[in-house]
């Protein structure tokens, strides 16, 4: 492959971009230079592409989501390979940080995700209302309107049943708002699915981790008894206006090119053109380590979404896995336009015993993009520690992996 990268396809790009092997080669952050290794037909670029001290995003990012990364991955991507109003994609979108960032940073966002929460989450952090409308709404919804739910016994283990009859009121509101629903009350629906359960008097529940999934009815009794506490009485509106506060204190989105947001599985999106995305930055389902259907039981039930209808790919064997990557790069490869760039990110699982940046490779072989090679974002290594395996983390993800890959 030419060490030039050819933007055909992007009116307002150059049309001649650096290779981005030589863009991480030459960075640093910190003094600390890149570490460049070759492994397994793979070239691995290790370094701190964003510290510590750089962790925090834009305030509108602050809402919890089970197994997301942090908004400077796509903020690395999006500032070093696209320009403004060019398209940015993610098509496992989860609570839509990728989509969020490319609006800030006045890219066109598209995101898609299997499950519907997603747009809720993603799409009114777009284009958030004005605080004061979002106040005279609370102000007008009557939560003092008494709703049967037959999974009142299960919810009472997480409310306070004066505090339950507000989200029950809350949730009827909206779920009688149908199709006519507005950008306000979208607003105040993602807010309040964000603020369902958690671990401090800013949330709706009684004490419970994490914030960002929901344990069982069973469960939560267990740490109700453990920690001798019962449910206490929240203030339902007041809790959402003040994370709308939170959420909007380090100002709005720019103004950006329209979203596109889609529901439905990553191999068919019919809702993109061919050839309309310059950047794809995302996170795909890592076989079976996440439950994000169980962790998002809670949310499913707010918002009106039975989750047996959402079909989440879930993966023991690896060849399973790889053929679902490769259904979502035969897509990729209609939808990127040539020259464009995908950042596919696959963390680390079961301490780091299966290296999925290598089976993403397979799976894409003959398939129509280059693999650059695999950004390995992480805090501390040295040239002589084994990178490709840290074992503080045994269960879960640990540092970024990104397989990096362009369209020919």
């Amino acid at each position: 492959m030419s060490s030039q990268l050819s933007l055909l396809a992007s009116p307002n790009a150059p049309a001649r971009r650096p290779d981005f092997r030589d863009t991480l080669r030459q960075f640093s952050f910190d003094g600390t230079p890149t570490f460049e290794i070759e492994e397994s037909g793979l070239r691995y670029f290790v370094n701190a592409f964003w510290t510590a001290a750089q962790r925090r995003g834009h305030s509108i990012h602050e809402i919890s989501y089970r197994a997301c990364f942090k908004s400077q991955l796509p903020g690395f991507f999006i500032e070093r390979l696209t320009e403004p109003g060019d398209r940015v994609f993610d098509p496992f979108s989860g609570r839509g940080t990728t989509a969020v960032q490319a609006a800030l940073m006045g890219r066109a966002p598209a995101a898609n995700d299997v499950n519907p929460l997603s747009a809720m989450l993603c799409a009114p952090r777009l284009d958030p209302p004005p605080v004061a409308a979002v106040a005279a709404r609370l102000r007008e919804i009557d939560l003092s309107v008494a709703v049967n739910d037959p999974n009142e016994a299960g919810l009472l283990a997480f409310y306070h049943p004066e505090t339950l009859r507000q989200i029950t009121a809350l949730r009827a509101w909206l779920m009688g708002r149908g199709e006519e629903i507005d950008p306000v009350d979208a607003w105040i629906r993602m807010v309040a699915i964000n603020r369902l359960t958690g671990h401090s008097p800013g949330f709706f529940s009684v004490y419970t981790m994490p914030p960002n999934q929901a344990v069982s009815a069973v469960s939560q009794r267990k740490i109700n008894e453990a920690r001798a506490q019962v449910p206490p009485v929240r203030n339902v509106p007041a809790i959402i206006l003040k994370k709308t506060l939170s959420l909007l204190s380090d100002g709005f989105p720019a103004s950006h090119p329209p979203a596109i947001l889609l529901t439905g599985a990553a191999e068919r999106t019919p809702g993109l053109a061919d050839g309309s995305v310059d950047l794809i930055v995302t996170s795909p389902p890592f076989l079976d380590v996440v439950d994000y259907e169980g962790d998002n039981w809670l949310r499913c039930w707010f918002a009106g979404i039975d989750p047996a209808n959402v079909w989440i790919d879930k993966h023991r064997g690896i060849a399973a896995w790889e053929a679902f990557v490769r259904r979502g790069f035969q897509e990729f490869a209609r939808i990127v336009r040539p020259g464009g760039f995908v950042a596919f990110e696959v963390g680390e699982v079961r301490g780091g015993k299966i290296l999925l940046e290598r089976h993403v490779a397979a799976a894409i072989a003959g398939l129509p993009f280059d693999v650059l090679g695999v950004m390995v974002n992480q805090q501390t290594f040295t040239k002589t520690a084994n990178c490709w395996g840290v074992n503080n983390n045994k269960g879960g993800t640990n540092s970024n992996r990104i397989l990096m890959a362009v369209r020919r």
